[in-house]
Formats: C-alpha cells, sequence, structure tokens
C-alpha cells in the first residue's frame, strides 16, 4: 500500500463518473504521475452501467489515496461532487472529470502559486483533445485574473484545472442541483462572494471532447448560460442579455 508523502498540504481530487470505463484509468495514471504526492482521489459513480466500478474497486486497492463511492441512483454530477466535498479531507480542492488529463507537474505548480501569492481560487489553460486522445489543435487560454462581473462575461474556468483553498474559501461550498452547468454557477456564487480567480497560463490539462456529453450540444449550454444568468441569478431581461452576449462571443473565440 502506498504511503503518504512528506509534503506538507493534502489535495483532495474530485471526480464525478458515469460509464467512464474507456477513459478512468488513464486520467487516474495521469494523477499518479503528479510530481506533487501529497493527495488523495475521491471518485463518486453515478450508477455506471459499464465496469467502471470494477476498474475503480482494483485500483484502490493498490493505492489507498483512492476511495470511491457509488450512487444508489443516478443522481448527476451536481449531487456526485458534493458527496467528494462531503468527504474530501485536504486543505486543497482540486477537479478532475473521469475522462480529462493533467500533465505531471500541473499540483505542484498549482500549489505552490496558490501557496506564494495566497490566492483562494485558480485555473490553468488547457488543449482540447477527442476521444481518441489525439490533438485537436485548440488551446484555451487562462486571463491573469478574474472577478464576478468578468466571469459573467467569460465563462473561462476550466473545471479539471482549477483548485480551491478552503483555508481562504471556507468549506461551507456546494454545488446547486442542476443537471448541467453545475461548475459554471459554483464560481458565479463564489465570485460573487468577493473572491477572485487567477490564472496560470500554462497548459497542465487535457480536456476530452466526447460527442455524446451533455456539454457536446453548444445550443443547449448556451440556453443552460441563460438560465443561470436569468432564472438563477434573476438578472432580469437586460442584464441578463448584457452578459449572455458577451458569454457567447467569448465562448465562440475561445473555440476558433
Amino acid at each position: 500500500m502506498y504511503q503518504n508523502s512528506s509534503e506538507k498540504h493534502l489535495i483532495s481530487i474530485i471526480s464525478p463518473s458515469y460509464n467512464s470505463a474507456e477513459f478512468i484509468e488513464e486520467t487516474i495514471n495521469s494523477i499518479s504521475a503528479q510530481t506533487y504526492q501529497n493527495w488523495e482521489l475521491i471518485i463518486v459513480d453515478d450508477c455506471s452501467k459499464d465496469d467502471t466500478v470494477s476498474i475503480l474497486k482494483k485500483i484502490s486497492e493498490i493505492d489507498n489515496r483512492i476511495k470511491y463511492f457509488t450512487n444508489t441512483t443516478n443522481q448527476g454530477a451536481a449531487i456526485s461532487r458534493n458527496i467528494g466535498l462531503k468527504n474530501a479531507r485536504g486543505r486543497f480542492i482540486a477537479f478532475l472529470d473521469s475522462d480529462d488529463l493533467w500533465y505531471p507537474k500541473k499540483l505542484e505548480i498549482q500549489i505552490n502559486f496558490m501557496l506564494s501569492n495566497s490566492y483562494p481560487i485558480s485555473f490553468t489553460s488547457y488543449e482540447l483533445i477527442d476521444e481518441k486522445g489525439l490533438q485537436l489543435g485548440k488551446i484555451i487560454q487562462t486571463v491573469e485574473r478574474i472577478d464576478y462581473q468578468g466571469y459573467m462575461k467569460n465563462t473561462i474556468i476550466g473545471m479539471s484545472t482549477s483548485m480551491i483553498d478552503t483555508h481562504i474559501v471556507g468549506k461551507d461550498f456546494r454545488f446547486t442541483n442542476i443537471r448541467t452547468r453545475q461548475d459554471t454557477y459554483l464560481w458565479i456564487t463564489l465570485l460573487k462572494k468577493g473572491f477572485n480567480a487567477y490564472g496560470i497560463n500554462q497548459i497542465l490539462a487535457k480536456y476530452r471532447v466526447r460527442s455524446n456529453s451533455i456539454s457536446a450540444n453548444k445550443l443547449k449550454a448556451a440556453k443552460r448560460v441563460w438560465y443561470l444568468y436569468y432564472n438563477l441569478e434573476k438578472l432580469g431581461i437586460v442584464k441578463s442579455t448584457y452578459y449572455f452576449s458577451f458569454y457567447i462571443y467569448n465562448a465562440l473565440k475561445k473555440r476558433m
């Protein structure tokens, strides 16, 4: 069994999974290969119908830093991530979707960046890959700093690149139970409290674009963002339209 390293700050990595058997072992391997080794991985499986759970059982028996939970009914990523948060022990919280990948120095670079600057939230640049892991030639660059108003115009924080320092932000944050865009709304709620998020302009993650993912349909994704602005944030038609127009512009710009 693996013995925890002497590195001081534990990072809790939270990963929801659903029918991820094709990718999840590669995702976990990208965590195991990190140069920063004081982490725990909490995977919450949402009633997968494939071999995801058997893979998790096998891997967790090899490395005791890896823990997995299984939902009794399919509840969505928000509930799964909240279960992960409830069981997280680390000062730092990182998120990695079960089909995305990290470069080996991701955690080391990010935690040093946050500690040296006392930043509450950070995120990194990332690149897009296809279902086979091939590069799509598209890179999503960070911005240096983003606040609530800036994020409402440009939802730039990649979930699988993000990290939160709970000593600054606190431990009481949770995901709102909506089917998709719950990650976007998490950043809206945290930044609205006055926190800023800070970008690391290095490509430290790979985001896998899957044709059958909920977020693959861009029109539906845009409708969900409108729902966040108009229905959840209750900004009214004028402000919602103002922020949404910037969101559309920046979403197109990121993909060009």
